[in-house]
């Protein structure tokens, strides 16, 4: 079995993840009621129709995002599947103020290159050289590997000698 090497890990707990694909599933459940159990005007059912199959859709990827963890290496931010999201030469600098545009108990890492666009609902999103890490994580986790990679960056930098 192959030894670990992650400094640190930011995963789902079981009971958020139940709330948020449970949230999801309940507003489907609303939706598709109207659409489908009460009188309303064809056009307006089948929007409500579509958004409920949106829900659902969204509930099922939010599920298979949540079921992995993200994980700090050396080399930079992964997955726990190995899937490289951020190599640490490539990240700028990360926010996690109260007016960044950030996922909920989040941090955003801003990269020198853009990506491609990935989005794992509930863990983490890459829009251009933005990446949002965060959701239905733990805010104690994500600010925790937020301050690791900050630490990173600086001794990258250089900036770690300075006293």
């Amino acid at each position: 079995m192959p030894q670990d090497d992650s400094l640190i890990s930011v995963s789902v707990s079981p009971l958020r993840r139940w709330m948020g694909v449970g949230a999801l599933i309940g507003f489907a459940g609303i939706v598709l009621y109207f659409a489908l159990w009460k009188p309303v005007p064809l056009g307006w059912q089948a929007f409500l129709i579509v958004i409920g199959g949106l829900a659902l859709w969204l509930a099922e990827r939010m599920w298979r995002a949540t079921a992995l963890r993200l994980d700090l290496r050396a080399g930079g931010l992964c997955l726990s599947d190995g899937r490289m999201i951020a190599p640490i030469d490539q990240i700028v600098a990360v926010e996690r103020g109260a007016f960044a545009f950030k996922p909920s108990n989040g941090f955003l890492i801003r990269m020198r290159e853009t990506g491609p666009r990935a989005w794992a609902p509930g863990l983490w999103w890459r829009l251009g050289r933005r990446i949002g890490v965060g959701g239905v994580t733990s805010a104690p986790q994500t600010k925790a590997m937020a301050q690791m990679i900050e630490a990173m960056i600086l001794e990258r930098d250089g900036g770690g000698d300075a006293g």
